[in-house]
């Protein structure tokens, strides 16, 4: 007896078989299971989230996403930002406590020239002194992402190409950087507009956090 997998491939629908076939006259064929999956592509998705403008070439090419995979993957952005909302809510209170800040205390850049003023502040941290509230700030930064704990690729764009972070890891350890100062790297001069910020490994957002820790308890010591 041999045992056969039959797919008929639709542009709508994948069809499939599992049956087994005789190979000898005593044996009798026969069905053991069979279903059909039909693609709904009036909420058919592309991989990015967006709308697909068509639908059967992005299934085609694999690009696409079913209703339930899409669901899915809005359901994990939703649980993500509401863990780092429940991380930011916990660490303000820390901070609040311990006297960094106040409840009434700005968060953001305020003023003329100061669309990167946290980004250079993160930088200036780990190896200058930064007042309580900028520091305040900095820590709040850092914890917006948590970083990789492994060394998984991440996956970006349409086509899903991986994008190793290993040469993100080694050029801060060879250049002694932190990835604050990466990131102020990144930024082009004599431009406004916020540089992609990369992901970056969670042993590395811990050693930046030491050392701005460090750093400043030198310049607090009796807070």
């Amino acid at each position: 007896m041999k045992r056969v997998l039959g797919l008929d491939l639709g542009v709508a629908s994948i069809g499939w078989a599992l049956v087994n076939e005789k190979e000898k006259d005593i044996e009798e064929s026969s069905i053991v299971k069979l279903g059909v999956r039909a693609i709904q592509y009036d909420t058919f998705g592309k991989s990015d989230g967006t709308e697909s403008n068509d639908p059967k070439k992005d299934f085609a090419k694999g690009k696409g996403l079913s209703p339930n995979a899409s669901r899915t993957k809005y359901r994990g952005a939703r649980r993500r930002l509401q863990r780092y909302k429940l991380r930011r809510d916990y660490l303000k209170k820390l901070l609040i406590k311990n006297g960094f800040i106040t409840s009434e205390s700005p968060l953001t850049e305020i003023g003329k020239d100061t669309t990167h003023e946290t980004l250079r502040l993160r930088s200036k941290a780990a190896d200058s002194k930064v007042e309580l509230g900028q520091i305040a700030r900095v820590l709040l930064t850092i914890n917006k992402k948590r970083g990789y704990k492994s060394n998984r690729n991440t996956v970006l764009g349409d086509e899903g190409q991986s994008i190793d972070n290993f040469n993100i890891a080694k050029k801060l350890y060879d250049n002694q950087m932190t990835p604050g100062e990466y990131v102020l790297e990144l930024l082009p001069q004599g431009k406004t507009h916020l540089p992609t910020i990369p992901e970056f490994y969670r042993s590395d957002l811990k050693e930046e956090f030491r050392l701005i820790w460090e750093k400043q308890r030198e310049f607090f010591q009796g807070h």
